[in-house]
């Protein structure tokens, strides 16, 4: 009968556990959410009043070019960053179990055996004792106020977070293949056309030279025919090193050493969508990683709250010891060789000389310190979608406007050449409008590179590419 009064205490406080746990609840802080995002319309037009964004779709619905898929696919297999992201969520999922432990009893056993020898001279005759026994002991801090809780609360938020982590992280490089194939290839067309322009002036400094030899024209012509040609030559070098850097960077995000990297032919046709739907500014919430990361974190600094006032209340424990142990190894496990001990404790801190106050209020700022920042990282994404929308336009304008410049240098290009041809002007004409061409000629490639790198961009800011 003496046995079950503990036990009936124990019940009895168990029974009651379910409902005490201090701290705040947590609950999400109101965000301001404009109705649409700014300039969207400039992009999407008409599907801007839809509620489907082009964020909710799978890059390899996203991304048509072959060549990038297979990247891509190679990246989310092997980047480092990525492998280094999923490793730090099992370093977490191994910290949940750590804080979870905690809130569990802990049971611990062993076994122990002594021998001693007295000398003759001390105890009249040589005398021999031997005694050994088995021992098992429990405790278990109650959590009567939700300390462990709250503490298996945070560390799940922080396990979140780290898993919005990975996603954001996925989602950084897909977008940064995208990107860097896109340059890539842009660096391509321009080499491309580099060669083509080397090879048209190497064949005007030929006629050139042919014409003076003849006398139809002087020196100061086949100077400026080089001067052309050369200029054309000095671009090769740095284009080809830009590639090779690219390369090498394009490289690590695939988690291998440098190396060459296969791509397609560039094809314009793919980099000018008619539309690209933004959806409405309340679905970036739940679709961009990083804000759901900033939230996670802020319900983890808000159960860290009640961890800190859990620690102004009294901590209840119960321990528990039993075993044998006897000198006779036939009576180890004799009822009259069995011994046992329980007890129960409660611990009031007194005085911590402010400790628990300041933990409590760096707890506090804490959490406000996550709500500006989650708030911030809101406000950060209507940013990075507004930019990319507005780029998304004005990169299209400015593509339009070199494709016209590109026209026009041409013709202009073919004039001066009949013109020198007929010996109405020199060849300083031809040499200005030839200048000119070439380098519209690499503005409008880099102009086609930043109207496909802002849809990039638009994808990344509306969440996408980590599903």
């Amino acid at each position: 009968m003496k046995r079950s009064i503990p036990v009936a205490s124990v019940l009895a406080i168990l029974s009651i556990l379910p409902g005490c746990m201090v701290g705040p609840h947590y609950k999400r802080p109101v965000v301001n959410a404009p109705p649409a995002y700014r300039d969207a319309n400039s992009v999407s037009g008409e599907a801007n009043s839809s509620t489907s964004s082009v964020g909710d779709l799978e890059w390899s619905e996203v991304f048509k070019d072959e060549q990038l898929k297979a990247l891509i696919t190679e990246a989310l297999d092997k980047n480092y960053d990525i492998r280094i992201a999923a490793q730090r969520v099992f370093e977490q999922q191994a910290q949940v179990g750590i804080t979870r432990s905690q809130s569990l009893p802990s049971l611990s056993g062993g076994a122990a055996y002594s021998a001693i020898g007295f000398p003759s001279g001390l105890v009249g005759s040589s005398s021999e004792f031997h005694g050994g026994g088995f021992a098992a002991s429990a405790a278990w801090n109650l959590d009567f106020w939700g300390l462990y809780r709250r503490q298996n609360e945070a560390a799940r938020a922080q396990l979140l977070a780290t898993e919005w982590g990975r996603r954001a992280t996925l989602s950084s490089i897909v977008i940064q293949v995208a990107a860097s194939y896109i340059q890539l290839q842009t660096l391509d067309a321009q080499l491309e056309m580099t060669r083509g322009t080397l090879e048209s002036r190497r064949e005007s400094l030929r006629l050139v030279s042919l014409r003076e030899r003849v006398g139809s024209t002087t020196m100061a012509d086949v100077h400026q025919a080089e001067q052309l040609l050369y200029a054309a030559e000095a671009v090769m070098p740095d284009l080809e090193r830009q590639i090779r850097e690219q390369e090498n960077n394009l490289s690590l995000l695939l988690g291998r050493n440098p190396g060459p990297i296969p791509r397609s032919k560039r094809t314009t046709e793919q980099l000018h969508p008619q539309e690209v739907p933004a959806g409405i500014p309340s679905q970036l919430l739940e679709r961009r990683p990083d804000i759901q990361r900033a939230e996670a974190q802020l319900i983890a600094a808000n159960a860290q709250i009640g961890v800190a006032r859990a620690q102004f209340f009294p901590q209840i424990s119960l321990t528990g010891t039993g075993g044998t142990a006897t000198s006779q190894f036939n009576k180890l496990f004799s009822s009259a060789s069995s011994y046992w001990l329980a007890a129960g404790s409660i611990s009031q801190p007194i005085f911590t000389g402010g400790k628990l106050r300041n933990n409590l209020k760096l707890a506090e700022e804490t959490k406000q310190e996550m709500v500006l920042t989650y708030q911030q990282t809101i406000a950060a994404a209507f940013r990075d979608v507004s930019n990319a929308l507005i780029s998304c336009q004005k990169s299209k304008e400015d593509r339009i406007a070199q494709e016209k410049e590109v026209t026009a240098a041409g013709e202009s290009v073919s004039l001066a050449r009949i013109r020198y041809d007929n010996g109405r002007s020199s060849y300083l004409e031809v040499l200005t409008n030839d200048t000119n061409f070439f380098a519209a000629e690499l503005n409008l490639a880099g102009a086609q590179q930043q109207e496909a790198l802002s849809l990039v961009q638009l994808y990344g800011a509306l969440g996408g590419g980590w599903r």
